[in-house]
């Protein structure tokens, strides 16, 4: 066996400079915001976050108040729930994460916001994995996240977010975003608990992932005055030069055209509007 010996420990020389060394801890230092990029297992920083100042984020008072305090503890090191905002499109659900995430920082409470794109959530488990090793406090955000019927990454979430034998790591909080409640299709639950020889069960299988998340934040269609509440608050931020009544009358004239009031069309009236009034 002696003469075997070199050719094998040539061979294994070979193989370890072939393999791909084993991935590090992610470095969270270049900025306070990343994409993760599954593919490549690297988080891409972002040097300027698309989000709106929190003050300007009306008719959504408590459930403002509610997101921040629970961030705010969750970045001191304190116990804090994962949360999911759900309810009607257009109302700030996503735009408060962002905006909570920033607020809490500027407070001085360094807190890192990594966004994960729906479609990857069945690596969700090899992000952990990798963030286990960081000290620092993170937040991780799922905008819209919802499945269909032939999805299975909802149990791979479940077992991340609630369960597990390794568990999620302490540093870790889960913030997601949905138009729908339970985060499947009513149509979907429904059909499955109808023709299941145990209807409960089958119904209890797809709505026990929304119980992984200690905070629902409902998102409510808004009234007229909340909407002019918030076209006003843009109006004034912006500091644009119209008077309150004209603002109101082409503002609603504006939802009226749309169909709906909401924080997104109040948004989109205010930027049709600046371009209006530079021309």
């Amino acid at each position: 066996m002696d003469h075997l010996l070199p050719a094998l420990t040539r061979i294994a020389d070979a193989l370890e400079r072939l393999a791909p060394p084993p991935p590090g801890a992610l470095d969270l230092s270049k900025a306070d915001a990343f994409v993760w990029h599954p593919q490549r297992g690297t988080l891409a920083p972002v040097p300027a976050v698309a989000r709106v100042d929190i003050d300007l984020l009306q008719g959504v008072d408590r459930v403002r108040t509610i997101l921040l305090e629970n961030t705010r503890r969750f970045a001191r090191g304190l116990p804090a729930n994962n949360a999911m905002l759900w309810g009607a499109r257009g109302m700030g659900k996503s735009s408060l994460v962002k905006a909570v995430h920033a607020c809490v920082n500027a407070e001085g409470l360094p807190l890192a916001l990594i966004e994960i794109h729906r479609e990857d959530i069945g690596t969700l488990p090899l992000l952990l994995e990798r963030l286990r090793a960081t000290s620092r406090r993170i937040l991780i955000f799922c905008d819209d996240l919802s499945f269909e019927r032939e999805d299975a990454d909802y149990k791979a979430l479940k077992s991340v977010l609630d369960g597990g034998i390794e568990g999620r790591p302490a540093n870790v909080l889960f913030y997601a975003t949905s138009n729908r409640r339970h985060l499947m299709p009513r149509d979907m639950i429904e059909n499955e608990a109808s023709t299941a020889i145990t209807p409960g069960e089958a119904t209890e299988e797809k709505v026990s992932l929304s119980d992984r998340f200690g905070l629902w934040l409902g998102f409510h269609g808004c009234d007229q005055a909340t909407y002019f509440a918030m076209v006003e608050a843009y109006a004034a931020a912006r500091a644009l030069r119209i008077d309150t009544r004209t603002l109101r009358a082409q503002a609603a004239e504006w939802a009226t055209t749309r169909g709906a009031r909401s924080g997104r069309v109040a948004f989109q009236f205010i930027e049709d509007l600046t371009g209006r009034l530079a021309t």
